[in-house]
């Protein structure tokens, strides 16, 4: 059987060599753009991001990815410097420098900028904020469905780290990939503080049991816009859908599971905590998803 994989596994493309990379305002090739080690984003992780995908000369469901941004950026009190449309704009030209029209994906991260001294108080970031997109020829290359271990890492509640930011702060969800290699899976599925079962280190997650479909109740987990258009695609389509508590015994007799994510949309799959699930292999009503979510992001 292949060696790990991740969910964000692409094909090698030699153009991502001489990218143009977008640095506050200036297009630098990849060895230039960089940042000072002063940063709060490298310091502490201080910053939010959105991650983006480009099909056929768009960048999909970019108002949602926005909305997103913006509004974690004032959650957490930083002023990103730029209107909405200004991001908008940069994104455009970072794609038109790159000649990009599909399967690209940006990365758009936004820290409290530069420090005057290494330290932790906000205050601190007297400079304004550091803006980056990185952009990336990038096709999905996921030779089979993915393998899960249950880590002993959680989703916590929200007045440690709101699960729902998409913070630079990603230690536990990187602690909760590791460990979940160390057990010879590829990717960790995370538990809330109750117990049941939320999320993987770096997707949302998703079982089938006869013919519905099941995810977390949203409390603990990323505010996936991928797993909102799959919620909102069954209940358009009269798939039963449940936003619900479950636990590890309802997801290891599943018939089908799958994870969501802007970067590979639906990933199947086939193995958690060494039980197959299903056949081990993309079932029926993921695939009827994937199909009806290629014909969304093409609408």
């Amino acid at each position: 059987m292949t060696e790990h994989v991740t969910t964000h596994q692409a094909e090698e493309d030699a153009r991502n060599d001489s990218v143009l990379i977008w640095l506050n305002g200036q297009l630098k090739p990849r060895a230039e753009a960089t940042v000072s080690v002063f940063d709060s984003g490298f310091m502490l992780g201080d910053g939010v991001w959105e991650g983006l995908r480009l099909y056929d000369g768009r960048w999909s469901f970019l108002d949602e990815h926005m909305d997103r941004l913006f509004e974690a950026a004032k959650a957490i009190d930083l002023d990103i410097g730029m209107t909405r449309d200004a991001v908008i704009s940069a994104i455009s030209e970072t794609q038109d420098a790159n000649g990009m029209t599909n399967d690209a994906h940006a990365r758009l991260m936004v820290t409290r900028g530069v420090k005057s001294r290494p330290f932790q108080h906000p205050g601190l970031s007297q400079q304004g904020p550091t803006i980056v997109i990185i952009m990336e020829h990038s096709k999905p290359s996921i030779p089979r469905p993915i393998r899960l271990a249950t880590v002993p890492h959680i989703r916590g509640l929200p007045m440690t780290q709101d699960p729902k930011l998409n913070s630079h702060s990603k230690l536990n969800c990187i602690l909760a990939c590791i460990a979940a290699e160390k057990a010879g899976a590829d990717e960790g599925l995370m538990l809330d503080v109750h117990g049941f079962v939320n999320t993987t280190n770096a997707c949302n997650f998703f079982i089938v049991r006869k013919g519905a479909v099941w995810t977390s109740t949203g409390d603990y987990c990323m505010n996936g816009i991928t797993r909102q258009k799959v919620i909102d695609l069954c209940r358009a389509n009269d798939i039963p859908v449940f936003e619900r508590n479950y636990s590890l015994v309802d997801t290891y007799g599943a018939d089908e599971a799958f994870l969501t994510g802007t970067f590979g949309a639906q990933t199947p799959v086939g193995e958690i905590d060494g039980r197959k699930i299903g056949d081990g292999q993309m079932g029926p009503v993921t695939k009827r998803l994937r199909a009806l979510y290629k014909e969304l992001v093409t609408r």
